[in-house]
């Protein structure tokens, strides 16, 4: 039986843990840029130090104070703040060769959550993150299929409340929630501009009001860009091409470290370039389209036309069982020696290798990397692709581009989005 002075310290403790986590959504989600006084300008000053520990780890105050020239007292005072608010720990002394020692700090990771969400085609994911990007809890939803119904809305929505009360973690500990999804997204607006277009408000607004947490809506090979980039890059890597092939193709562009959005948040609609005089109708409605022939629904569709014209392949039982093939039983057919699989696969590999060169010709990027359904047939996708880039491309620039294939798994768009979330509230 609890007393009543330990159930007055319980009751005062949890007041406080309340207070605590409204001020820190209030501190994190106020972007006031107009603000004055000595407490705003604290707050700017917060904000930086904690993006500077979020991107360069643990760090000492003389550190600090020479990165964000500020003065040591105001360092010091506000790094306690901080640590007073458990979003930094104090790590205790930093082992020097001689003198002082200094106190060294760094992020706690148990005082703010972000989540992220990746709408696909055919599933949906789900992971939460911390301050420093690790993962805490992922799910996987087999079962969802995307469609451009407000019924398949309504079940977005309920998906992503049902995960953020379930996940573990307490909501109020959850600053941010990003959410990605196929097709063209303006981040800014919040909008998708190939489902649910005909809703006044916009999909992010949706989710926001239905959740009570703050959204950021991107697109899904751009979350996926910068999951890969981030998680995967070298120290030499600032400039960097993901190119995404699963059932649709488009690229993730990185320049200067920094996701490339174009005016709109359109840029990376590489699979609608017009490369082809084929009279194939693309998904856009365009014709000739590079997805027209190397995207996963493009070799798709060859594949079930030659079955019918009476090619061999190994996939012809489960045809003619009335099946659908999709891209994955294709690679699984390459990977088990079915020639016509690997023959539509390299044929893939060699077309879009040629539109690779363009490029590494126009953007000159340290590295290539490709993902999506098609990484998974390995060579057979890539040595005609790195073949072909090789022909077409400027010697000078292949030379200095690295290729290679996603090691990133399948929460890599729901990962990403997370990051980018975090990135936006911190002020990175």
């Amino acid at each position: 039986m609890i007393s009543f002075n330990n159930f007055t310290y319980l009751c005062k403790k949890y007041l406080n843990i309340s207070s605590e986590m409204s001020s820190l959504m209030e501190f994190f989600n106020s972007h006031d840029t107009e603000g004055k006084g000595i407490s705003h300008k604290n707050n700017l000053i917060k904000r930086n130090i904690i993006a500077h520990m979020a991107v360069n780890g643990e760090c000492t105050l003389a550190e600090l104070t020479k990165e964000l020239h500020i003065s040591v007292p105001t360092i010091t005072k506000l790094v306690q703040e901080l640590v007073d608010e458990g979003i930094v720990n104090d790590l205790g002394k930093v082992e020097t060769p001689g003198g002082r020692r200094p106190n060294v700090f760094g992020l706690t990771n148990s005082t703010i959550y972000f989540a992220g969400i990746n709408v696909g085609r055919d599933n949906m994911s789900y992971v939460i993150t911390d301050l420093q990007n690790n993962i805490i809890k992922e799910v996987k939803d087999d079962t969802f299929v995307l469609s451009d119904r407000t019924q398949c809305l309504e079940k977005i929505c309920s998906n992503i409340e049902n995960f953020i009360n379930t996940c573990g973690i307490d909501r109020n500990k959850i600053l941010g929630v990003g959410v990605c999804i196929v097709g063209r997204v303006n981040p800014e607006q919040g909008r998708s501009y190939k489902y649910f277009t005909s809703n006044e408000e916009s999909l992010r607004d949706i989710i926001e009001k239905r959740i009570g947490i703050k959204v950021l809506l991107e697109n899904d090979t751009r979350a996926r860009c910068y999951a890969e980039y981030t998680c995967g890059k070298s120290k030499e890597e600032s400039n960097v091409i993901y190119l995404h092939m699963g059932r649709g193709v488009a690229i993730g562009i990185v320049i200067d470290g920094k996701l490339y959005y174009g005016k709109n948040g359109f840029a990376g609609e590489f699979g609608h370039i017009p490369f082809f005089d084929n009279e194939k109708i693309c998904t856009c409605g365009k014709k000739g389209c590079l997805e027209t022939e190397v995207s996963g629904m493009a070799i798709e569709e060859k594949i079930c036309d030659l079955i019918r014209s009476g090619v061999n392949t190994i996939l012809r039982d489960k045809y003619d069982r009335g099946e659908p093939i999709h891209i994955n039983d294709i690679i699984n057919a390459a990977r088990n020696d079915d020639n016509l699989s690997i023959e539509l696969i390299e044929e893939a590999g060699e077309k879009v290798g040629k539109a690779v060169a363009f490029l590494i010709n126009t953007f000159n990027p340290e590295t290539v990397i490709v993902g999506g359904n098609l990484a998974a047939a390995g060579d057979y996708i890539m040595l005609p692709l790195k073949s072909a880039t090789n022909k077409y491309s400027l010697n000078l620039v292949y030379k200095d581009t690295k290729f290679r294939l996603s090691k990133m798994s399948d929460n890599a768009n729901a990962w990403g989005v997370a990051m980018l979330m975090r990135n936006r509230i911190i002020g990175l």
